[in-house]
């Protein structure tokens, strides 16, 4: 790997790391009345909060807009992380805030709008949409036909929405987004880095079930993957991608992730690596 990719490798991982971790830390101490909104009982009833989801946020985005990558690299494929993380992190920020539990999933929000009910699910869904074109656009300006960037939107934010799926429990998704990002790094561009460094810099809350990403996080993670992952190819493969992220989509509305996950031991092994005991 030469040294510009050292470089942009190194710099924007450190920095999101540092800034989520700081951020988480702030935002622990802002007022109750501020904290309180983002409170929650997680699956084992404990107390969290999901202000590790906007810490994750700044922290990928601080992260994302520093320099030292290789100089080919063009101004709006730098932006694109960015604009990235802090979109999807608002449209989940949008669900955890206002977000109801009477519709779940993507089922439960397409048949709400039949019915004609508009959830912040069903606006989160076309707004991950918008926001992986942007970025995919962002990326391909001159260098990708139309048909490749919309199936690169398309999979950012497919991406999105499969990081959440595993946002059940404990460091898991962000041992998803990590694993996902680490085999991207020394691309073009800082979105895996980023991604990476801003799930390890909160990732030890999040594993003493302290905090959680939330769909603000989780939905962030997963679009940063996925951006990084179309920096990195071109149209087969982000075919070959999107027929992944919907068949596991589509398999969410019926199987249990976290009953696969239980039920086979090296799953599960890496599921509770780290994790505070019970």
């Amino acid at each position: 790997m030469s040294r510009a990719r050292v470089r942009g490798t190194l710099l924007p991982a450190l920095t999101s790391a540092a800034v989520s971790a700081l951020a988480l830390h702030a935002m622990r101490r802002l007022p109750a009345a501020v904290r309180q909104p983002w409170e929650r009982a997680n699956h084992a009833g404990a107390p969290v909060t999901l202000l590790e989801g906007p810490a994750w946020v700044l922290g990928a985005a601080a992260g994302s807009l520093v320099t030292g990558g290789p100089s080919s690299v063009t101004a709006t494929a730098r932006l694109a992380p960015a604009v990235v993380a802090v979109a999807s992190g608002a449209l989940g920020a949008l669900d955890d805030l206002r977000g109801g539990a009477s519709s779940k999933g993507l089922k439960g929000h397409l048949s709400a709008l039949r019915r004609g009910e508009v959830t912040t699910g069903a606006i989160k869904i076309v707004g991950l949409g918008v926001t992986g074109l942007v970025g995919a656009a962002l990326l391909d300006r001159g260098r990708r036909g139309p048909f490749s960037t919309l199936v690169g939107g398309a999979v950012v934010a497919g991406a999105a929405n499969a990081v959440n799926l595993f946002d059940l429990r404990p460091g898991r998704a962000l041992k998803v987004t990590a694993c996902s990002a680490a085999p991207l790094l020394g691309g073009p561009g800082a979105a895996a880095p980023a991604a990476l460094g801003a799930s390890l810099g909160v990732i030890g809350d999040d594993l003493a079930a302290r905090s959680m990403l939330g769909d603000t996080g989780a939905n962030a993670a997963g679009a940063l993957v996925g951006l990084a992952f179309v920096e990195r190819t071109g149209l087969l493969g982000r075919a070959v991608a999107l027929a992944g992220l919907t068949a596991l989509t589509l398999a969410s509305e019926r199987v249990s992730f976290t009953a696969v996950i239980e039920g086979n031991p090296v799953l599960r092994r890496i599921d509770e690596w780290g994790r505070a005991p019970r």
